[in-house]
């Protein structure tokens, strides 16, 4: 005879510890972080150990936390598996996420691949646009929008903040910011004004660097930001790009930030309509992008070389 905790224990625990966090854990199973914290102190007084280390503004596993999550999450992928293919087929199913052109080419394009490998019975569509979809008009499952909000109607679960700094090829000779005289700046103009007013721009950077001779208006101006990294990266100047979208260049060091300072951005979020939470398309879409974007890292800037 099995001897296992109620189901709804594990759930909670199994999402928290997946996500790094009790309110994102809510949020995907629909509750409240108090339930997901009753649920897991539940399961802590049933095993009579602790799970997770309890900070003021995250918590993190503990020993026996960590030793838990694997097992739990193969069996809960496993369980999905198996009743998925009990399931009747009237075709394959598809999962609509929309994002700006330059996320969707950047960061969920290169890894389609382990979207694929981990639902095989899932068709992904990616709607790539810097305007928004309607989402409660079905025009997409889930979209990752980038802002302040807040999101009306929507749940919105917090992926990455963007940061923005000086960026260019390692081959560039340009090493303080002193070098930007003698560099071609690189601008984002002609995007949607929403998206363009929320971006920072060389005046504003200027401004904070105290760089008062600085030409801000000269330079290459593109209407997307995909185009601006392409340029970036083939060596045509320096751009103030968000470090999340060239976090792979940057880790390589195929590009550098060669010093700061670091305008701080704004925040991507998933969101869907708050009343989709349980179905199947926005809890795939959910599963891989929380999953996918929750782990990227970009260098700090005390630790990019010449940085100062």
């Amino acid at each position: 005879m099995r001897r296992l905790p109620p189901l709804g224990s594990l759930r909670a625990f199994e999402a928290a510890a997946r996500l790094q966090s009790f309110k994102r854990a809510a949020a995907e199973l629909g509750v409240t972080p108090t339930a997901v914290s009753h649920q897991i102190r539940r399961l802590e007084a049933e095993l009579g150990v602790a799970l997770f280390v309890r900070q003021t503004r995250k918590v993190a596993l503990t020993t026996q936390g960590r030793a838990l999550l694997p097992p739990l999450r193969g069996a809960f992928d496993d369980m999905a598996e198996a009743i998925d293919a009990l399931r009747p087929r009237t075709g394959r199913q598809v999962a609509t996420l929309s994002a700006t052109t330059a996320l969707s080419a950047r960061l969920l394009v290169p890894r389609i691949a382990g979207f694929r490998a981990r639902y095989p019975g899932w068709d992904l569509r990616l709607h790539a646009s810097d305007e928004l979809v309607d989402l409660a008009a079905g025009e997409a499952d889930a979209a990752i929008r980038y802002g302040r909000g807040p999101y009306p109607g929507l749940t919105a679960l917090p992926l990455l903040t963007e940061g923005f700094a000086p960026v260019c090829s390692a081959h560039l000779a340009v090493r303080r910011p002193e070098d930007l005289a003698g560099a071609t700046l690189i601008h984002l103009r002609g995007m949607p004004p929403a998206l363009e007013a929320i971006l920072p721009s060389w005046a504003a950077w200027a401004r904070k660097a105290g760089l008062k001779t600085l030409d801000t208006d000269a330079g290459l101006s593109f209407s997307d930001e995909t185009s601006a990294i392409q340029a970036v990266i083939a060596g045509h100047g320096v751009a103030l790009l968000g470090l999340p979208l060239v976090a792979a260049e940057l880790a390589s060091g195929a590009l550098v930030q060669p010093f700061g300072p670091r305008i701080e951005g704004l925040a991507y979020h998933l969101v869907y309509p708050a009343n989709a939470a349980e179905r199947p398309a926005v809890a795939v879409l959910r599963s891989w992008v929380m999953d996918e974007l929750s782990a990227i890292r970009t260098p700090t800037p005390a630790s990019t070389p010449g940085n100062g």
